[in-house]
């Protein structure tokens, strides 16, 4: 079992919980009987203390990879959800992803040719479908309406809130 968790961690950037579940499905995939504790807690918290998973890093990580594609903070909460990453590891990256909510916001705008990066002006089943689309990708709505608010071309260089 060391010997796949060892594989499974030099070959991704993972969570505790991620490795545990990994560990779990393999052991089952092995048909373990389940009838024994399998020891794969005392492992997940060895290769922890050793540095193999560090939850911290891999929430920061996954943070600012999410930022420089435009992605906001509720959908980092979404992300962090899924790699079963707790508040206490999650808070630096939850304070980055507040800190720079405007530029991912307009990042992803630009990316997805919204509101001041469009190359027209949007009708009113452009701008809600935009909406949707912002709002999916973690983005305050307050955020949102004053992107969509912009003609093309005028884009706006700071919050202002």
């Amino acid at each position: 079992m060391e010997r796949l968790a060892i594989g499974y961690v030099s070959r991704y950037a993972t969570s505790r919980a991620k490795l545990r579940d990994y560990l779990r499905r393999k052991l089952a995939e092995r048909g373990w009987d389940g009838e024994s504790e399998a020891p794969i807690e005392p492992l997940v918290t060895r290769f922890a203390d050793l540095g193999y998973v560090d939850d911290r890093a891999v929430a920061d990580a996954r943070g600012r990879a999410l930022a420089a594609r435009g992605y906001g903070a509720r959908r980092l909460g979404q992300a962090l959800s899924v790699l079963g990453i707790g508040d206490g590891d999650a808070g630096d990256a939850r304070q980055h992803a507040a800190d720079v909510a405007w530029q991912t916001a307009l990042r992803f705008a630009e990316r997805r040719r919204f509101g001041p990066f469009a190359r027209d002006v949007a009708d009113d089943a452009d701008r809600r479908r935009a909406f949707g689309a912002m709002v999916r990708a973690g983005h305050a709505p307050e955020h949102i309406r004053k992107i969509l608010a912009c003609r093309p071309g005028d884009v706006p260089e700071q919050d202002g809130s």
